[in-house]
């Protein structure tokens, strides 16, 4: 049973390459036609593959559904949570994870910082759009045109003097951000705050949230914060990877 399922799999990348007669799929996998047969006619009753008037065998519409579904039901915070926990035990400092919804970026999670000084940002809660280093993330992924369009359309509030000021000094950071592949707030919201953070990307390679590490001054100063970087992007890079499906979930 094992070898039919193993066998059956097997088909699948295969036909990921491009449509393949029944001689194809025998020759990969290593069986007479008959047998190819058998496991093609099964896959195409489940929907998994599509038989073309060609005769030719290509993926089907129900495995994009069953993907796409799988995506759509993916809680990016369930996976995340533990890989953020570590970080702050190894750093000591504020965690937060966020998404971007409907024209807002969201804190959808967040571990506190084990020192007294404590951030007022808190779950649920929209962030500084303009400013803050997840929302820089999420935004420079979008495609070029709702980039634009979006950085039109916002307000530029000065909370500091290192605040985005207008559009086109927004849209020049974005396009930092998204060739470096990482971003930062400087005291862009809070003079006394600093922030790093690194993206989260799908098995597409699309960001779908973004994590940061933030802390005062009276903490560590911007530099000190700086070198926590290489940390926070190889802890976004294995939270991207259990969430694409590349790397196995860590034992909690």
């Amino acid at each position: 049973m094992s070898q039919t399922v193993d066998r059956a799999l097997s088909i699948l990348p295969l036909l990921a390459e491009g449509p393949a007669d029944l001689g194809q799929v025998a020759d990969r996998l290593g069986v007479h036609k008959s047998t190819a047969l058998r496991l093609l006619r099964t896959l195409h009753e489940h929907g998994m593959v599509y038989r073309q008037s060609d005769q030719r065998y290509r993926l089907g519409a129900r495995l994009f559904a069953l993907a796409q579904e799988a995506m759509e039901n993916l809680d990016v915070r369930e996976i995340a949570h533990a890989h953020l926990v570590r970080l702050n035990e190894s750093c000591g400092h504020t965690v937060h994870l966020a998404v971007y919804e409907e024209n807002e970026v969201l804190y959808i999670d967040k571990v506190e910082s084990r020192y007294p000084v404590r951030m007022y940002s808190r779950i649920g809660k929209p962030v500084a759009i303009t400013v803050a280093a997840v929302a820089k993330l999420l935004l420079a992924d979008l495609p070029e045109h709702e980039r634009r369009a979006l950085a039109e359309k916002l307000d530029y509030p000065m909370y500091t003097s290192r605040s985005t000021p207008n559009a086109a000094a927004f849209l020049q950071e974005l396009a930092k951000v998204r060739e470096q592949g990482w971003a930062t707030d400087l005291g862009g919201h809070e003079e006394s705050i600093n922030c790093v953070a690194a993206p989260i990307r799908g098995a597409d390679g699309r960001v779908v949230a973004a994590m940061s590490v933030s802390a005062p001054n009276v903490v560590v100063t911007a530099d000190e914060l700086l070198t926590l970087l290489p940390l926070v992007r190889r802890t976004a890079d294995s939270i991207s990877g259990e969430y694409s499906g590349r790397n196995p979930a860590e034992p909690k």
